[in-house]
């Protein structure tokens, strides 16, 4: 399965028996600050990734409760300057929060997240029993 850029709130039909987002976050709240998310399945894992450039790790919070998965952020960020006639203050505030049901078939307890270069990227393993079983010979008797 490729690698495939994710902006609007419901999946294919493809990805509904995967990943499918709750109704917390997506641009039906009128956000457009929703990170794009990329999915991938591999054999043995799940891959998301999702584009918060400007955003510290310290900034981003990743929960898990009753499968469903719950990235958010919240971010302030202020500056001031100050000369001889003026002072100058700028401020800014950012937010955003995606949920998403996880499949049955997840190891919850052995998810990982990695951030590097504005890239918070998940790795969701599959479960054991839903890896794939390697090929077998059968004898004929």
């Amino acid at each position: 399965m490729s690698l495939v850029k994710r902006n609007q709130v419901l999946f294919p039909s493809l990805f509904n028996d995967l990943l499918s987002p709750d109704w917390f976050g997506g641009l039906e709240n009128g956000n457009r600050n929703v990170p794009a998310v990329n999915i991938k399945e591999n054999d043995d894992n799940f891959e998301l990734e999702l584009a918060i450039p400007g955003l510290k790790k310290e900034d981003v919070n990743i929960e898990v409760d009753e499968s469903i998965l719950t990235i958010s952020s919240e971010a302030r960020h202020e500056s001031e300057s100050k000369e001889a006639n003026f002072t100058r203050k700028e401020f800014s505030f950012s937010s955003f929060k995606r949920a998403f049901s996880l499949p049955e078939t997840i190891d919850e307890d052995k998810i990982h997240a990695k951030h590097e270069e504005g890239i918070l990227k998940l790795t969701l393993p599959k479960k054991e029993e839903a890896l794939p079983k390697p090929k077998r010979l059968i004898e004929i008797g």
